[in-house]
């Protein structure tokens, strides 16, 4: 693996990757991480050891990866210091909704994986998906699956624009499963059990059932059926989550995630 990679942007995406690189025996020192917040630097420094740089410059030559880990609406501002320093460089993304053909552009670079990680990289357990250009070559994905595997899980997905359903689904899907545990708990609160109570019970069945579903070659829909008899518990509430139409709703929901990740691209990926 190189010796030596870029982070634009020192995030917590960022660090979830340098965190995980680390845990496989790689010092601070391989790392070079532009970051113009000065917050942002000291919390790098204080963890992993790295003194990160306000701007761009010449630390930045020589290096084999550069990792773009900045907000959308920064991303073709971050390139114009950074790419005469990373020519040959492979690039990996990211950044919602911005293309790889406004990357490229951005870059004059062909060899650019964007990718849709999730916050759950944080503490190991992301899922990310992966989209390569042509001039990505079977070496260079390999690097990105290391890297990405320090993470969590990850899929390639043959077309682009898959990988804004990627971004309805696992991208933003942590905000779904806190959505519901919020709503768990808060009725667990009103059932009388005390609120840390109920959370623990929320977020132990969320990691039980995900475990369950990993582990079962069955799908979820027969996963469901068995815990449900009719005329049970189960049954009264999911018959009044159907009579609310929540799946129904749920899924309206994603399609507007992965509208919003489409308009991204557009809006954020203009010359």
């Amino acid at each position: 693996m190189s010796k030596r990679t870029a982070f634009i942007g020192g995030g917590n995406m960022a660090s979830a990757i340098i965190g995980g690189l680390i845990q496989q025996g790689r010092p601070a020192a391989d790392f070079e991480v532009v970051e113009p917040f000065a917050e942002a630097r000291q919390a790098l420094k204080d963890k992993f050891g790295i003194t990160a740089h306000e701007q761009a410059g010449e630390f930045l030559r020589g290096v084999t990866l550069v990792v773009w880990a900045t907000k959308p609406q920064n991303f073709r501002e971050a390139t114009a210091p950074v790419r005469a320093h990373v020519a040959g460089a492979l690039h990996l993304s990211v950044a919602a909704g911005i293309t790889s053909d406004s990357i490229a552009r951005w870059l004059g670079s062909e060899r650019i994986v964007r990718s849709m990680p999730n916050t759950p990289a944080l503490v190991g357990l992301g899922m990310t998906g992966l989209y390569a250009r042509g001039g990505v070559t079977a070496q260079d994905r390999a690097l990105i699956e290391a890297v990405t595997a320090t993470t969590g899980e990850f899929i390639w997905v043959s077309r682009e624009e898959q990988l804004d359903a990627v971004t309805a689904l696992s991208g933003s899907g942590p905000a779904y499963v806190f959505y519901f545990l919020e709503a768990m708990q808060q009725a667990g609160t009103e059932m009388g059990l005390p609120a840390a109570q109920a959370y623990k019970l929320a977020v132990e069945t969320f990691r039980g059932a995900s475990a369950l579903a990993r582990a079962s070659s069955e799908p979820p829909e027969v996963l469901r059926q068995r815990v449900t008899s009719k005329g049970g518990t189960t049954h009264a509430a999911l018959t009044s989550m159907e009579e609310s139409k929540v799946k129904v709703l749920f899924v309206q929901a994603l399609h507007a995630a992965e509208r919003r990740a489409h308009e991204l691209g557009v809006e954020f990926g203009k010359d």
